[in-house]
């Protein structure tokens, strides 16, 4: 165990001090317990350095907000300990770190093996709605229902123990931990970068996982220059857990047979010479993926008064406020009418306003809340509440935001305010079972 400052974060090793580092990235809501049965056979042959993520395990809650982050703060522990390059797995969140280290510091990197990974996590909304049920409701919706995302039904059935570890996992973890690092897959999307991915890739997949499936895993081989698929029968999405030897020796056979040369000091190819690697018995990679379709944002002029236009950057907090899903309708209902005010509510509202660094998410919310009141303006109400909760508000917060507009605004105009704000918030926060 170690001690574990706010740039860094919480971990163990096993195995030889001699032999070469071999990470172990745990997925979201697990400890580095997840990856107990591979350890035995994984340290005959490399020095296994385990991690929990901020929050999880009993480790310092230190909020990371993106994948990015959670990246850097593994190297950065990594450099404390003297370890500069690795082979690294890493499991569905753990798995997009993995990415990561691999388009930004590929020096590091050995070989990689992506579990239960995929380029882009679902849709923002998703993630951000999760985090909503959370700030409101606790982690235990989240945790009772973990089971059935993660294993199948048979294993549930069969491993009561195991099941019940499961839940609790979830429950000691962190709220606030578990809300940013939904907010990193949220942020998550690597799916125009793979092809710079330069190392040997396993991508090993769960044949029966609903979360990540088959389906993700052959995008990420197809986007990777060298990757191969494996899909283990009869298992879900924590496959490590429900198929511990399967996943083991696909591993040894995998970082066995696709560790990079490595280089010294001087930058001299050191002689370490990559053996060839022999066929695991996986599914061979796609012949073809179609290509992620991406709509090109139609030019704009400059901004009159030189500055970069705002409507990048108000896009973004467009999206990161509302949602996706509700931007998008808003956009492709647009007509040739109505184009121009979408885009006028973009750049100047969302891109002049919201983007400004005087107040924060939470606090625009507040105000904006109490402006649609005193208006009347229960259409934008609705979706304005469902915004101030991903900002972070509670139902409390909001309750106490629409007493005191009763005060000010009226309190018929508060009495319809009450009726929306309910109705949304019943809906975000109910758990999806």
């Amino acid at each position: 165990m170690s001690e574990t400052p706010s740039n860094t974060l919480q971990y163990r090793f096993d195995g030889p001090e001699e032999a070469p580092v071999l990470i172990l990235g745990p997925s979201l809501g697990t400890t580095w317990h997840m990856w107990d049965r591979q350890v035995p056979e994984l340290t005959k042959q490399w020095r296994v350095f385990r991690f929990d993520l901020p929050g999880h395990g009993g480790a310092p809650a230190y909020p990371a907000g993106s994948v990015a982050e959670i990246a850097a703060r593994l190297l950065a522990t990594l450099d404390g300990l003297g370890v500069h390059r690795f082979g690294y797995a890493g499991c569905a969140l753990g798995g997009a770190v993995g990415v990561e280290l691999a388009l930004r510091h590929p020096e590091r990197l050995a070989s990689l093996a992506l579990i239960a990974a995929s380029p882009r996590f679902g849709t923002a909304d998703e993630f951000r709605q999760r985090g909503v049920v959370v700030r409101t409701n606790g982690l235990d919706p989240i945790a009772r229902t973990a089971p059935d995302r993660w294993f199948t039904a048979g294993f549930a059935a069969a491993q009561p123990a195991i099941t019940e570890w499961a839940v609790q996992m979830v429950r000691t973890t962190d709220p606030g931990c578990y809300i940013s690092h939904c907010e990193a897959l949220a942020t998550f999307d690597v799916r125009q970068h793979l092809g710079r991915v330069g190392v040997p890739t396993l991508v090993l997949v769960g044949s029966e996982d609903q979360v990540t499936g088959p389906a993700e895993a052959r995008t990420l081989v197809a986007g990777i220059p060298d990757a191969r698929l494996a899909v283990v029968p009869g298992a879900s999405h924590l496959v490590p857990v429900e198929q511990p030897a399967a996943v083991t020796d696909l591993l040894v056979t995998h970082f066995s047979t696709a560790w990079q040369p490595a280089f010294d000091a001087t930058g001299q190819m050191a002689v370490v010479a990559a053996p060839v690697r022999p066929a695991l018995a996986v599914q061979p990679p796609p012949q073809a993926v179609a290509p992620v379709a991406e709509i090109a944002p139609a030019p704009v002029e400059p901004h009159p008064d030189g500055r970069p236009d705002p409507y990048d950057a108000g896009i973004k907090v467009r999206r990161e406020v509302l949602g996706d899903a509700h931007v998008d309708r808003a956009l492709t209902q647009a007509d040739e009418f109505s184009g121009d005010f979408q885009e006028f509510i973009t750049r100047y509202a969302w891109g002049e306003i919201w983007s400004r660094p005087g107040l924060d998410r939470r606090s625009r919310s507040c105000v904006t809340l109490t402006a649609l009141v005193a208006g009347g303006h229960l259409d934008e109400l609705a979706f304005h509440t469902r915004a101030a909760l991903r900002n972070g508000l509670t139902p409390d917060e909001i309750k106490e935001v629409l007493l005191q507009a009763a005060v000010y605004c009226g309190v018929p105009a508060a009495n319809s305010a009450f009726k929306v704000a309910q109705r949304v918030i019943r809906e975000e926060t109910t758990p999806q079972e």
